[in-house]
């Protein structure tokens, strides 16, 4: 079997980083093709990345034979669309994240995973670094005794006039953006889903959040914090806190732990500092999704926690008097 042939919908920014760059340490995978809507777009795009095949359409891309899986980058608001319709001519997706504009549109990806029997993963490259396994080890193995409070915290700037993060009818919004993170570090930090309790958003404009906070609640009394933005008065905190009965743990930027990262537990015996080198996330979970392709492997950001986190923002919004993203908001 020769390598898992991947096609691009799109030539968005995001495709060097989180493709194209770990595909070149991954013998598992080829980029083959990409298609967008500006075919010399796409022709440049093809030219200056090696890519050996551009096609004239999102619709021949995800119909071509000659490919096994899309990588889908596109704008939020047509991560739906474009994912059913891969899924349904046969093709595994990764689908860049936030999974969907809304739970609803989740949900229906979900739903033609199930029936196309392929491996849909949404692209949550954090997860796939060991370091994400170790914080969420440390935060419910005991180390920290009983924890009582989750804050996780994603605030870049990301200052730029027009662009689509800042566009509600393309899914936009902080907490779609780096909020999905901070949601989905919470989650998985908690081993639960949580109740959002409170939400408090800055705005770009009447519906797109520059900034936002909320607090949450969890069944068993435990309670959390999330905070993210685009433009705001903290310019960047990319960071986990988690206390317990025992003790805290603080991460630095569990996103981009190849950039740099620490990751420092306090307890009764002393302070540890750890660190995780290796590759990028982006090419753990490239190796993860071919691996989940080729042999069966577990996807751990399935549509299934895919549709858990966007209930979260959902929520969110909600609570901040904020509309949903998506038609189906």
């Amino acid at each position: 079997m020769g390598p898992l042939r991947i096609g691009v919908l799109g030539a968005a920014r995001i495709v060097p980083t989180a493709l194209l760059v770990p595909a070149r340490a991954v013998p598992e995978v080829t980029v083959t093709a990409v298609a967008a809507r500006d075919l010399e777009r796409a022709r440049a795009f093809a030219a200056r990345h090696g890519i050996p095949r551009v096609l004239g359409s999102y619709d021949e891309l995800v119909d071509d034979p000659d490919i096994d899986a899309i990588y889908n980058p596109l704008p939020n608001s047509l991560h739906c669309r474009w994912t059913v319709r891969a899924l349904a001519s046969g093709k595994h997706v990764l689908c860049e994240k936030p999974l969907a504009s809304n739970a609803a549109e989740a949900e229906e990806m979900g739903a033609a995973a199930e029936r196309s029997g392929r491996v849909f993963m949404e692209a949550f490259h954090w997860r796939y670094h060991p370091l994400a396994a170790r914080m969420i080890a440390v935060a419910t193995d005991g180390t920290l005794g009983d924890v009582q409070r989750i804050e996780t915290n994603m605030c870049v700037p990301l200052l730029l006039p027009g662009n689509i993060r800042y566009d509600y009818a393309l899914g936009g919004g902080a907490t779609m953006d780096t909020g999905c993170y901070a949601v989905s570090m919470l989650r998985h930090l908690a081993g639960a889903e949580p109740e959002v309790t409170r939400a408090e958003a800055r705005l770009s404009s009447a519906k797109v959040d520059r900034f936002m906070a909320a607090d949450l609640t969890f069944a068993d009394g435990r309670t959390g914090r999330m905070r993210c933005s685009l433009f705001s008065a903290t310019l960047l905190d990319i960071s986990v806190r988690v206390t317990g009965t025992l003790g805290e743990m603080r991460v630095f930027n569990p996103v981009a732990p190849q950039l740099t990262h620490w990751l420092t537990v306090r307890t009764a015996k002393g302070k540890r500092v750890e660190k995780f080198p290796g590759p990028s996330t982006y090419e753990h979970q490239l190796r993860a999704f071919a691996r989940s392709v080729t042999t069966g492997g577990p996807v751990i950001t399935s549509a299934r926690d895919g549709i858990a986190n966007m209930r979260v923002i959902d929520a969110i919004y909600d609570k901040a008097g904020l509309p949903r993203r998506g038609a189906a908001g």
